[in-house]
């Protein structure tokens, strides 16, 4: 009896640790990767603009071949939309619509989730010349998790950037080939 009260008390000690912690964490997160491609910035822009091009670069969808995708609107234009649907839990449930887009310089997306977890991610890819044959690109994603969840924040901010690093490395790869 005094085992499973000691394991209650750990439990419980872990769980008001986690929602003590979680008021002083940031709710909001921002994560900022980037990486230069030598490439110019017009032909970067062209091939990232496109959702369906992800397949090619972008770790989260890559994870799962099964996956059911859907295409909604005109790919690589304001309001396109890419629906995923996975039995895979590190990839889930979403879609992602272009919300606006700079030509030549920036694609602004909003990614929502639906599974495992709700919730609305605002991401863009921002390119700057830095010769005739070079680019940097920035990837950018904005969100907010609430109280408590907001816990993970310390965890997931490092995972995401961690992912969207190999993501650009891909992109480069496939840019670059």
């Amino acid at each position: 009896m005094s085992i499973l009260l000691a394991l209650l008390g750990i439990i419980a000690g872990l769980f008001i640790f986690i929602f003590t912690a979680a008021l002083f964490i940031k709710k909001k997160y921002v994560i900022r990767e980037q990486i230069t491609v030598d490439k110019n910035s017009r032909q970067v822009y062209d091939y990232v603009k496109l959702l369906k091009n992800q397949e090619f670069y972008n770790k989260w969808v890559m994870m799962d071949p099964n996956v059911k995708r859907g295409y909604e609107g005109a790919d690589g234009t304001v309001g396109a939309i890419v629906t995923w649907d996975s039995e895979n839990k590190n990839v889930g449930k979403g879609e992602q619509e272009i919300m606006s887009l700079t030509d030549g310089s920036r694609i602004d997306c909003e990614v929502r989730f639906e599974k495992p977890f709700k919730n609305v991610a605002q991401v863009y890819m921002k390119l700057t010349p830095i010769s005739e044959s070079t680019t940097n690109v920035e990837w950018t994603m904005m969100g907010q998790n609430k109280y408590p969840f907001n816990f993970t924040n310390l965890f997931i901010t490092g995972m995401l950037a961690k992912d969207m690093q190999t993501s650009l490395q891909n992109l480069k790869k496939e840019l670059e080939a």
